[in-house]
């Protein structure tokens, strides 16, 4: 029979990752992702700096930690969101803005992060290392478009969810310079720009603008491949 000590460790190991992650988002955001050392995060979580290490590798490995985090920290309201209205530009729009809320006290982080796009750096949004998490986040567009009112051409489907994604990490890169009140300037893009997004959608279904969307498709797997 496992006794409690058995039943305990676990926990405390995973109290004491959790304390360790936190505490580097804390220094993070204080001080700057370059600025802060696997030494400070250590003396930060009250851990000697061989335990901070053997739970996360290396600062990168807490930047993964905390994508992750992120994404399971937000699902619960990307469902509801998806569970209800069935307008596209509404549903898009709220999952833009829920991950900008989430986001919100650790800009400073993705400002730092945004330098990382290189696909060969494991922090970048392309990179191998963060593939799982970007194609769970794809996901979440394919469900909100082909649970919208929106028709999407068939050729179209495949490749949009994907390109709403990258519209995505646009929005998310502006934002964290937007200096406006309130990031005001954000929402006015995302609004205006959505709304011209889904227009193009629509107008892509035409028999007319089918030669157009071929070259289009065309040219995005050529680069994207």
């Amino acid at each position: 029979m496992r006794n409690s000590g058995d039943l305990k460790a676990p926990v405390k190991s995973e109290e004491t990752r959790l304390r360790i992650l936190n505490s580097a988002l804390d220094l993070f955001r204080e001080k700057g992702f370059e600025a802060a050392t696997m030494r400070d995060i250590a003396a930060r979580a009250g851990v000697a700096t061989g335990a901070a290490y053997y739970y996360f590798r290396s600062k990168d490995a807490i930047v993964l930690a905390f994508y992750r985090q992120a994404a399971e920290a937000m699902a619960p309201e990307l469902e509801e969101i998806l569970a209800g209205s069935a307008d596209a530009k509404k549903r898009l729009a709220a999952i833009l803005n829920a991950k900008l809320k989430y986001f919100e006290p650790s800009r400073r982080l993705l400002v730092a992060l945004a330098a990382h796009v290189d696909s060969e750096n494991p922090l970048s949004p392309f990179s191998d290392e963060t593939r799982e998490i970007r194609e769970q986040d794809i996901h979440v567009f394919e469900r909100a478009l082909a649970g919208s009112k929106l028709r999407i051409p068939d050729d179209l489907g495949g490749t949009l969810p994907r390109l709403i994604w990258l519209y995505q990490m646009g929005i998310i890169l502006y934002w964290i310079h937007d200096r406006s009140p309130s990031q005001s300037k954000t929402a006015i893009l995302i609004d205006k720009s959505l709304h011209l997004i889904v227009r193009l959608i629509q107008l892509s279904g035409l028999p007319l603008m089918r030669p157009l969307r071929r070259q289009a498709l065309e040219l995005f797997h050529a680069v994207a491949d």
